[in-house]
């Protein structure tokens, strides 16, 4: 009888020790102290995976479903919901719950009352004008601003990679988050100005000139540089012409690779490649940065990383892995072009214009033949809105748009056949938007089915002063890349849309969330060294001059760019 009983305890007591082995651990958190609506990334062992008896609490709070962006045994990255109080993070799994790690509310962390000393901290004092457009030019005073702007933290990664400027003048930004639901808490949201619109004028330790950035909401701004954030300053955003709504936020994680193998090779060598990222906007957000197997050479150089891979010998396999997380939102625009002001599209934005209505190789703005034929389709129209419309319906009704990237990637060429693929769809609306005098970018990236497949895709933007970026996608509108049936469709519209026409409206000044942009306007790199051999892919998912470069020994290899594939969607 005592040795059945000593038996069983000891069956009970090595169930427990089980039990207690398989605990969660919770090793470190990034950051400690941060605000609502940033991400935070728990580091641990036994996570297990997401599901009812596995959560996350924050100070008591358990985050809602859709707070959660990434759920593996030793890694979970959840976004910080509406906190009262700072307190301790724990895991639970299966009803275990981890040690403690103490997380702090920046909100909630004692700041020095008006008056005070306020030592490296930045503080706002006055911006002027208080209230403007989008566009629009406004001096921030203050002081502790710094001689100048950092853009070397990350805004948010996973392990401490740089993705983006995380300093610099953030404006509030919202989405529309469908019918009010008082048990889904809403965290403020906030935009930097790009350089892409050529955001930031002037920067010194008291003053910053900065453009309202696309995207912008009337709300509170801030100044983020390494020593703090400043308080938040209400500003607000007037004089547009129309409404822009983000909606509908989808997550993707992605991944792609390259596979290289090495045929002929003699000491030294190098083979750089250039391998873009996902770009952020004002509906392509928190792009983060999962993993990858390799470090780059340089780190996020126009949106490309560029890796390098020296002394190769003959033989030798290597692959580069990225995967990142990228948030996306429909966009729903609604315009009234009488609201807006031909003048100021010429004065407003002097510096953007001049960035985005350049001829280029790629963009021949200046052909006399695409001018010609632009001077007819907008004949005396000034209104930027208008004229754009007006081309984008002149390629629907002239230019045969077929769901193939033909080897022929020339836009005369294009217009003179009266042929064009998305590619050439794309750049073709580009070079005519920017003979009208219409600041405009080319947009590379992917769509994605309802079935997860990708496809690469391209598009286009124009910019309206006082509004923002404008989408317009002529291969969507014309119904070129939408095949509802048969099974395995590539591409699936909004269920509002229905009939032709209407498919054709939709896509002038309106995007679906089932697209992944890597980039926006030409990216144009420099070779690494003068002797260097040069590869170009063209058309691919980014468009960029250069994707490989071979120097020194290197005389033979090959490379396989992998499609980009989805490994998971979160609605």
């Amino acid at each position: 009888m005592i040795t059945k009983t000593f038996g069983a305890w000891l069956i009970i007591a090595f169930t427990l020790i089980s039990c207690r082995a398989n605990a969660p651990v919770i090793t470190s958190i990034d950051p400690r102290i941060g605000r609502i609506g940033e991400l935070v990334t728990l580091t641990g062992s036994n996570f297990g995976t997401f599901g009812n008896e596995s959560f996350v609490t924050i100070a008591g709070v358990a985050p809602t479903n859709a707070s959660y962006y990434l759920w593996q045994d030793n890694r979970i990255v959840v976004r910080i919901p509406e906190l009262g109080e700072s307190g301790l993070i724990h895991v639970h799994v299966r009803g275990q719950r981890s040690n403690g790690m103490l997380f702090s509310n920046s909100a909630n962390v004692p700041r020095p009352v008006d008056g005070e000393e306020m030592g490296l901290q930045p503080r706002i004092t006055e911006v002027s004008p208080q209230s403007a457009a989008v566009g629009s030019l406004i001096t921030i005073s203050g002081n502790n601003f710094g001689v100048s702007r950092e853009i070397t933290m990350p805004a948010m990664s996973l392990n401490g990679m740089p993705l983006q400027p995380r300093y610099g003048v953030f404006f509030s930004w919202n989405f529309e988050a469908g019918p009010f639901n008082p048990h889904v808490m809403r965290e403020p949201q906030f935009i930097e100005t790009a350089e892409i619109e050529a955001g930031y004028e002037f920067w010194n330790a008291r003053e910053i000139r900065v453009r309202v950035p696309d995207g912008a909401a009337s709300g509170n701004i801030e100044i983020r540089t390494p020593h703090g954030s400043s308080r938040p300053f209400f500003f607000e955003v007037s004089g547009k012409p129309g409404v822009k709504n983000f909606r509908d936020r989808r997550t993707y994680i992605i991944n792609y690779s390259v596979d290289i193998r090495v045929n002929n090779a003699a000491r030294p060598n190098s083979l750089y490649l250039w391998m873009p990222m996902p770009v952020t906007s004002s509906s392509q957000r928190n792009v983060t940065l999962v993993a990858r197997n390799t470090e780059p050479f340089i780190e996020n150089h126009r949106g490309v990383s560029l890796f390098r891979l020296s002394n190769l010998n003959p033989g030798a396999n290597h692959s580069i892995n990225l995967s990142f997380l990228v948030e996306v939102y429909a966009v729903e625009t609604e315009i009234n072009p009488q609201l807006i002001r031909p003048a100021a599209q010429a004065s407003a934005s002097q510096a953007l214009s001049v960035m985005h209505t350049q001829n280029t190789e790629l963009i021949p703005a200046d052909h006399p033949v695409i001018r010609t034929q632009v001077n007819t389709i907008v004949g005396g129209q000034q209104n930027p809105y208008l004229r754009a419309r007006a081309i984008y319906n002149w390629i629907l009704n002239n230019i045969e748009i077929t769901d193939t990237v033909s080897s022929g990637t020339d836009v005369i060429a294009a217009f003179e056949n009266r042929r064009a693929c998305p590619y050439t769809a794309s750049l073709l609306f580009t070079t005519m938007a920017r003979a009208a005098r219409i600041p405009s970018l080319p947009l590379a990236g992917i769509l994605i089915n309802g079935n997860g497949d990708t496809f690469r895709h391209y598009w286009a933007e124009i910019w309206i002063d006082g509004f923002g970026w404008l989408p317009v996608d002529p291969a969507m509108g014309a119904g070129a890349v939408t095949i509802e049936e048969p099974v395995n469709p590539r591409f699936t519209l909004q269920e509002n849309i229905t009939e032709e026409r209407d498919t054709a409206a939709f896509f002038f000044g309106n995007s679906d969330n089932r697209r992944i942009a890597f980039s926006r306007g030409e990216v144009v790199l420099s070779q690494m060294e003068s002797q260097g051999r040069l590869v170009s892919h063209s058309p691919s998912f980014s468009i960029q001059n250069i994707w490989e470069e071979a120097t020194g020994g290197l005389e033979s290899y090959s490379s396989l760019w992998r499609d980009v594939i989805i490994t998971g969607i979160y609605q």
